[in-house]
């Protein structure tokens, strides 16, 4: 195989593979096992530095309650951080959530 030929076939295969990674599906289902209510929820890609708004908006998780989030923001992360802030003042942080893996994602005491 000449050497064009072959930088063509690499070239083609990273392409393939860049576009798998956007193709993955990023929606998780959040439950809320827990007796709280989850007042906000927060998702961002582990290269973010802040957590932006609650994927809530103006809604709360209600025990019992569930919640499909599609985490698909361009940048073609899998690993998310999560940030569930309960009734109560409590707060849970996961740093590193597989988002292209797990389809759900349960909050339990």
């Amino acid at each position: 195989m000449n050497r064009s030929v072959r930088i063509f076939v690499a070239a083609a295969a990273v392409v393939v593979l860049c576009g798998q990674a956007h193709a993955l599906d990023r929606r998780v289902r959040i439950v809320n096992d827990s007796k709280h209510v989850i007042t906000a929820f927060y998702g961002t890609n582990v290269s973010d530095e802040g957590w932006g708004d609650s994927l809530l908006g103006a809604d709360a998780l209600k025990p019992g309650n569930s919640i499909v989030l599609d985490f698909e923001d361009n940048s073609g992360y899998c690993r998310f951080r999560f940030r569930a802030t309960f009734d109560d003042g409590k707060e849970l942080v996961r740093r590193s959530i597989n988002v292209c893996e797990v389809g759900t994602y349960r909050y339990t005491e």
